[in-house]
């Protein structure tokens, strides 16, 4: 399989998926390294291709389960424990944290995609803090950030807000 064809087989193994495909899979899948898959990927986003990189892999935005409701909601915790009971929160509740964004002073808004709809994916995304591997983008702002959460309903939206607000991590 040549370099245009592996592309193309990327492409249409995240179109059949429902879920996102690490790179560890797709590299076995197409017979080379993760690091291939790194630089394919990078490569078919230059071609216009957008490509979501999560802590539970890649995935295209059409696989994105419609949600009925989405807010931008500011949260703050100083904590590996408390980043954990703010995710936890969202996906036990039915809702999907879309992403992650800060205000830095220098840099304006640096933001980064999450994806995280299940406990599997926020238990991997926890793991690379948890080891002690990296620190959440949040440090830089004395643990204020934002997220985008999106719900299948507006009740369900509610109930998140609602067990955000009691648990002492949306900021309002």
């Amino acid at each position: 399989m040549d370099t245009k064809e592996r592309r193309s087989a990327i492409l249409q193994l995240l179109r059949n998926r429902t879920a996102p495909v690490t790179g560890a899979e797709l590299a076995a899948r197409m017979g080379v390294s993760r690091q291939v898959i790194v630089q394919d990927i990078a490569l078919l986003r230059t071609g216009g291709q957008t490509i979501f990189a999560t802590p539970e892999g890649y995935l295209l935005p059409a696989l994105e389960p419609a949600a009925a409701a989405r807010r931008v909601v500011a949260a703050r915790h100083r904590d590996n424990a408390g980043m954990r009971r703010e995710l936890e929160t969202v996906v036990r509740l039915g809702g999907t944290v879309v992403d992650v964004s800060i205000e830095h002073p220098v840099y304006g808004e640096i933001s980064a995609p999450l994806h995280l709809r299940t406990q599997a994916g926020v238990d991997r995304f926890m793991a690379n803090f948890e080891t002690g591997g990296t620190s959440p983008i949040s440090l830089l702002t004395d643990g204020v950030h934002l997220h985008t959460v999106e719900a299948p309903s507006q009740g369900a939206m509610e109930r998140i807000l609602s067990a955000l607000r009691e648990a002492g991590i949306l900021v309002e």
